[in-house]
């Protein structure tokens, strides 16, 4: 079992980075330490994620409050009693509401325990998310970052750490998957801290 992140452990990684990246010392130096920006793991959170895919973080969460306003507590059964208008009106799309639709059967039906993730390592968590349609990695990869806090989980695709990447390493176009791997292989096994120390310093 993968020991969550905690404050110390936070701070044991933000000194490992910083030792090992004069660019992500220098966010430190100049913005202090990163939000530890976690969520509590289950269903909730998930729908949350899900509600972000693709869009803005404030509507994303302005959705949400919405939801847990009409449906509280947020859980499997008590989502399935609203109908697709209802959950348009909330903010879902027509693809999103079947994904959440599909997530919280799944877990009604134990095809997906959630609370067993914890004990499984980043792969197989991970492999566990993504065989639900609408989980792809990007979605997966948050929830084991925020929810099951693991130190060294790295969001593919992540929009706005791409975009702080090339800033910091002062890069002329946006790196590829494959340059960010070389970036992020040399900030194991505390990617996960890597990755809050760059949305600090895209969201200044």
């Amino acid at each position: 079992m993968i020991t969550p992140l905690d404050e110390q452990a936070f701070y044991q990684g933000l000194f490992f980075l910083t030792e090992r990246d004069p660019d992500l010392a220098h966010i430190l130096e100049t913005l202090g330490p990163p939000p530890m920006w976690q969520r509590d793991p289950g269903f909730a959170t998930l729908v949350h994620i899900i509600l972000e895919q693709q869009v803005s973080l404030a509507s994303a969460q302005a959705a949400f409050n919405r939801l847990v306003a009409a449906v509280n507590p947020l859980t499997p059964t008590n989502l399935l009693i609203l109908n697709d208008a209802q959950l348009k009106t909330i903010g879902f799309s027509r693809q999103k509401t079947a994904y959440v639709r599909y997530l919280a059967l799944a877990i009604l039906e134990r095809r997906l325990d959630l609370d067993a993730l914890s004990t499984l390592d980043d792969e197989a968590a991970r492999a566990e998310l993504i065989k639900l349609k609408g989980i792809g990695l990007w979605t997966a990869d948050i929830y084991l970052l925020m929810a099951l806090r693991r130190p060294d989980v790295w969001p593919r695709g992540d929009l706005a750490l791409i975009l702080a990447l090339q800033k910091v390493k002062k890069l002329p176009n946006r790196p590829t998957s494959s340059e960010i791997e070389v970036f992020s292989a040399a900030w194991q096994p505390w990617r996960a801290v890597a990755a809050r120390l760059l949305w600090h310093f895209y969201l200044s």
